[in-house]
């Protein structure tokens, strides 16, 4: 049976394969549980009271070792301007046209 340990703190402490009977009515040995640890955790603890792993790193050491996000493309950054001035001339345009079109009448 594939356990997960955890130390006298509850910790994370490894993963080990054991040889026993839960059928039989043998007990998991102290400090180990075959509750999965869910994805996305720093620093994983044990709660034995609802057999789950949670969450011990503080908010500053996950926001230091996550990683900052991409800087943008420059690319990418030049076209939305190009776009968004495009969509200015065409405004703009549209504006000199009804007014051109306005004071004809």
């Amino acid at each position: 049976m594939h356990v997960l340990l955890y130390d006298e703190n509850f910790k994370y402490a490894g993963e080990d394969d054991i040889d026993i009977n839960t059928e039989a009515g043998e007990e998991l040995p102290p400090n180990c549980t075959t509750a999965l640890i869910p994805e996305g955790l720093y620093d994983p603890k044990y709660d034995p009271e609802k057999d789950k792993w949670i969450e011990s790193a503080t908010k500053e050491y996950i926001e230091s070792v996550t990683p900052p996000e991409p800087e943008p493309n420059p690319t990418d950054l030049l076209k939305k301007q190009t776009a968004l001035l495009s969509l200015q001339i065409a405004k703009l345009q549209a504006d000199i046209s009804a007014l051109k079109g306005g004071g004809a009448s």
